[in-house]
């Protein structure tokens, strides 16, 4: 348990979302602090549950965790670092410039991007100012899934060189005098994630093959930023303990397998295994459990164990719900929920059930993961593959801005636009763009949707209401399947949202919120599909039992939140294995 033994100042913990990266750090950060160290633990996740697994009210400010002696805890709050930050950069310019210029700035900092760099500057003060961190001996970073991770990561030495280039007076973040201030905290933000002698990436990773290829993915990309100081946690391994047990048994199987199979640069690095636990990783005593089997013991010999059988509280098959997804013959499907819950899954299953009903049918992704071809393995007749590919949709909406917007300017008004486009905002507008265009060919088709984890969804949401400012100032037009993009999406009859979860706490509540959220930009979902239930199942193995009458009471939660709720039992083969096909980007589909 080198990252323990031998822990660096800085510790971040990443990896595919679902395979336990908050529990993780959060019993690291127990178990650091139990050893007499100070420690600040950090959530950088724009859907954090710090809060709910630490049962600590959290705020933007240190907080002490309760009976955790030398640990305080944060959520970076996205939002109101945006709101923080629009001030700074607006406040030195109001009442000296003229009204109409500070309402453009403010109109250039309502977007998405804005809150990205926003919670990056917080975190970056964090990581880069020893100041912030000079009473704490250890700062535990519980980080976004991998797709937002790398992009937070990439951040030091994307925005440096963007600052360092950029001649122009302005961004879509503002004033560019602003930013320039904040060039030596990136840069030392930076410094600190390639010091190997202070800062380690712990890869989380289930013994799943999609989420250890994720971890070697994410292994790889962290090693060409120059992050090369790695370790390897394999969380939620099953054991079987009664061996007449077929879904014990099964599972078990399936978690060799993987490990098995897991890529040399993964099987390269020390490496530590964790159990599937019976019981909730939520509350002190369950986490310190996590890393301690001790306090596992004390902690299981204390709890009520599970009856012959919990029966589920709905009923519904996934089949059934297909019936009423299938209505029209034409629309948008969205499968949304936290990471890691098997909305991959769940959206290939649907597409493959409409198509077997006859319908043309185009499966695609907005998740920068993009797993949707490999958890396929290739498109059946009446299933089109895609996905929106980040790079692609760059350099095409860079393109077109330069054709259009910059074809009347001079040399020197072309290069100030060429400059402008090179912001990581530019990436958010133009992935935004293939978005609305997909959510277009609902018109034509049954488009089924794999989004992103559920924080990266929602600013891809959020950005609708700021996407038209955006695009005026640069391209001067937007096209209308942008400007049709929210009626569709909360017309009920042309787009549906299907969010999934597992029956387990985090996941159900984190769920809850989405919908709230949902629900205020007037988009109801249409159904919740809870996946890998074992409430269906006749299983004998006693981790199994206990934590299949766990699951009752989120059935029941889930239940009282939707009307319409399908039910996927836990299989070990969750989509059928066929030939391999290719996959096309959102642009090789136009």
């Amino acid at each position: 348990m080198q990252w323990l033994d031998r822990a660096p100042r800085n510790l971040f913990f990443t990896g595919k979302g679902g395979v336990g990266k908050t529990s993780v750090a959060c019993a690291t950060a127990i178990s650091l602090a139990d050893r007499g160290a100070r420690v600040l633990l950090v959530s950088t996740d724009p859907a954090s549950n710090l809060d709910e697994v630490l049962e600590t009210p959290l705020s933007a400010e240190p907080r002490a965790v309760e009976g955790v002696p030398g640990l305080f805890a944060l959520n970076i709050d996205p939002e109101a670092a945006a709101k923080a930050y629009r001030e700074r950069v607006v406040g030195p310019y109001r009442g000296v410039l003229p009204a109409a210029a500070i309402r453009s700035i403010e109109e250039q900092l309502s977007g998405a991007c804005t809150v990205e760099i926003a919670a990056f500057d917080e975190f970056s003060k964090l990581l880069g100012d020893a100041r912030a961190t000079a009473e704490f001996d250890h700062v535990v970073f519980d980080t976004a899934p991998t797709g937002h991770t790398l992009r937070l990561l990439e951040l030091p030495a994307a925005w440096s060189d963007f600052l360092s280039t950029n001649a122009g007076s302005t961004s879509c973040l503002g004033p560019l005098a602003g930013l320039k201030a904040q060039q030596a905290l990136y840069e030392g933000s930076r410094a600190a994630l390639i010091d190997r002698e202070r800062t380690a990436v712990v890869l989380v990773s289930r013994a799943e093959g999609a989420a250890l290829r994720e971890a070697e993915r994410t292994r790889g990309e962290l090693v060409s930023l120059g992050v090369t100081r790695h370790e390897l946690v394999i969380n939620g391994v099953f054991r079987a303990t009664d061996l007449r047990d077929p879904i014990a048994t099964a599972m078990e199987r399936r978690a060799t397998t993987a490990l098995e199979a897991m890529p040399d640069g993964l099987g390269a690095l020390d490496r530590r295994e964790l159990p599937l636990l019976p019981f909730g990783l939520v509350g002190v005593a369950a986490l310190r459990a996590l890393l301690s089997e001790q306090a596992r013991a004390t902690l299981a010999s204390g709890e009520a164990r599970g009856g012959e059988h919990a029966p589920s509280a709905t009923i519904d098959t996934l089949e059934a719900l297909v019936d009423s997804l299938a209505s029209g013959g034409r629309g948008v499907i969205m499968t949304m929920g936290k990471g890691g819950v098997g909305k991959t899954t769940v959206a290939v299953n649907v597409a493959l059930a409409l198509a077997r009903r006859g319908h043309k049918v185009h499966l695609t992704t907005t998740d920068p993961a993009a797993h949707v071809a490999e958890a396929l393995g290739g498109a059946r007749e009446g299933v089109r593959v895609s996905r929106i590919d980040p790079a692609i949709e760059t350099r095409a909406y860079s393109d077109e801005v330069l054709r259009t917007a910059g074809a009347g300017l001079d040399a020197a008004g072309r290069a100030l636009l060429e400059e402008d486009l090179r912001s990581p905002c530019t990436e958010e507008i133009a992935v935004f763009r293939a978005f609305a265009r997909i959510v277009d060919e609902g018109e034509r088709e049954i488009v089924v949707i794999d989004t992103a984890p559920t924080g990266h969804t929602l600013l891809l949401l959020d950005a609708a209401e700021s996407y038209h400012r955006e695009v005026l100032r640069t391209a001067g037009s937007a096209p209308e399947e942008v400007r049709r993009l929210l009626p569709r999406l909360r017309d009920a009859r042309y787009a549906k949202v299907l969010i999934v979860t597992l029956p387990e706490a985090t996941p159900v509540h984190e769920a809850a919120a989405l919908q709230r959220d949902l629900l205020r930009a007037e988009i109801r979902p249409f159904a919740w599909v809870i996946n890998g239930s074992l409430a269906s199942l006749a299983v004998t193995d006693p981790v199994l039992v206990r934590r299949r009458a766990a699951e009752e009471k989120f059935h029941r939660e889930v239940a009282s939140l939707s009307p319409r709720v399908a039910v996927i039992p836990w299989t070990a083969e969750p989509i059928p294995k066929r030939a391999a096909s290719t996959e096309t980007t959102a642009q090789d589909a136009r």
